[in-house]
C-alpha cells in the first residue's frame, strides 16, 4: 500500500471521530443553534473556516451556500458535507470540530423549586442536576418528571433521592425539561390524647413514633394501642391501625410505621 493511501486512511479515521468538546464522547453531542464549528476540507485552503450555527440551524459554506447543521453530530455533519461538496471538490475529505458550545441546556421549573437554566458541557445525569439545587424539601418528588421532546421519559424521583437508588438515574440531553411541583401537603397532623396536638412539618423517613414525640408524647389518658393513621390513597380514605403499646413495651418495630405527608394520626382515649 502506498504512503498516500495510508495517509488517506489515517485522515479518514480522524474525520469519522471528529472532535467534540471536553467531557463528551465523539458522536454523542448534537449540534445546535449558536454553536461554533471549525470545518476543514483537506487540501482546499479556502474551505478551512470557522462558523457559528445561525438561529435557523444553518451555516454558510463559501462558494456553495447554506446547509443545515443543527441536529447533526459532528461526524454526521462531516458525512453530509462529504456528499454535498462533491459538486465542488473531487473526493473531499472533511472534518468538523465543535469548537464552542452554546446550545446544551437543561431547564428546571415548577413551584416546588427555584426555576433555572443549566448549561451542560459534559455528560450530566438527573442526579447531577438535582444535587445542585439548593432545597428539595418543598418539591413533590413523587409527581416530578423529566420531559424530552414533549414526552415524559422519567417520572417519580423518590427512588433516586430518598432511597439512594442510583440505578434509577438517567442521562440528560440538551433541551430536557425537569418539572418539580410543590409538595401540596407538607404536614403530618397528630390529634387526640397527646401532650400538644399539632401539625408537624413532614421529614423524610419520619415514623409515627417521631411524630407522636414531636406532639408531646401520649397523655396519661391515651390508649396507646388505639392509634390510627388516616391516609388518602388514590382519592380514598385508608385507616391504618397501630399498636403503639406493643412498640414501646414489647419492642415490636413493625408498629413503627413510616408516615406520609398529609397523614392524620389519631390517638384515642383509653376506656380503662
Amino acid at each position: 500500500m502506498s504512503l498516500f493511501k495510508i495517509l488517506i486512511l489515517i485522515f479518514s479515521f480522524f474525520v469519522l471521530t471528529a472532535t467534540v468538546p471536553s467531557g463528551a464522547t465523539a458522536g454523542d453531542y448534537v449540534i445546535g443553534e449558536g454553536d461554533s464549528l471549525s470545518i476543514s476540507v483537506w487540501g482546499v485552503e479556502r474551505l478551512n473556516f470557522g462558523v457559528t450555527v445561525r438561529p435557523d440551524g444553518k451555516i454558510t459554506i463559501p462558494g456553495f451556500g447554506d446547509i443545515l447543521a443543527s441536529g447533526f453530530t459532528s461526524m454526521g455533519l462531516a458525512r453530509d458535507l462529504t456528499v454535498k461538496l462533491k459538486e465542488m471538490v473531487k473526493n473531499p475529505i472533511i472534518s468538523v470540530t465543535v469548537s464552542g458550545i452554546a446550545n446544551s441546556k437543561i431547564y428546571v421549573f415548577g413551584n416546588g423549586i427555584k426555576s433555572g437554566i443549566f448549561d451542560v458541557i459534559r455528560r450530566t445525569t438527573l442526579l447531577h442536576i438535582l444535587c445542585t439545587l439548593s432545597d428539595l424539601k418543598g418539591a413533590d418528588l413523587s409527581r416530578s418528571y423529566v420531559q424530552r421532546n414533549g414526552k415524559k421519559i422519567k417520572e417519580n424521583f423518590e427512588q433516586l433521592i430518598i432511597k439512594g437508588d442510583t440505578g434509577d438515574d438517567i442521562l440528560l440531553e440538551n433541551g430536557d425539561v425537569i418539572f418539580m411541583p410543590l409538595l401540596q401537603e407538607k404536614f403530618v397532623y397528630v390529634l387526640g390524647e397527646v401532650g400538644s396536638p399539632k401539625a408537624i412539618l413532614y421529614r423524610d423517613e419520619m415514623t409515627i413514633l417521631e411524630a407522636i414525640f414531636d406532639a408531646g408524647n401520649f397523655t396519661k389518658f391515651a390508649g396507646q394501642n388505639d392509634v390510627t393513621i388516616i391516609r388518602q390513597e388514590g382519592g380514598k380514605k385508608v385507616l391504618i391501625p397501630v399498636k403503639m403499646k406493643n412498640l414501646l413495651k414489647k419492642g415490636d418495630l413493625s408498629q413503627n410505621i413510616k408516615v406520609s405527608p398529609g397523614d392524620y394520626i389519631m390517638v384515642e382515649e383509653s376506656l380503662f
